[in-house]
């Protein structure tokens, strides 16, 4: 499981087809992320949940990189 956990090329797939779906208008984070910063107005609980869902690959990307090239780094 840790191994996964600090698989950055995995956690790159999945942040770039499951955080970023669908594609078509634009990606659904991209359009979350704008909403937010506008304010929020309108948005409901399940807007939340979905923002979280399709940003928390992201989050654990950025995880993983910072494991594999910030600690390693430092413990060499």
């Amino acid at each position: 499981m840790k191994k996964n956990l600090n698989n950055w090329k995995l956690w790159l797939v999945v942040s770039l087809t499951l955080g970023l779906a669908p594609f078509v208008p634009e990606p659904h984070i991209f359009g979350k992320v704008s909403w937010i910063m506008g304010g929020a107005v309108g948005m409901q609980a399940l807007d939340w949940f979905d923002f979280m869902q399709h940003g928390f690959p992201f989050v654990l990307l950025g995880r993983a990189l910072f494991v594999n090239f910030i600690l390693n780094k430092k413990l060499s």
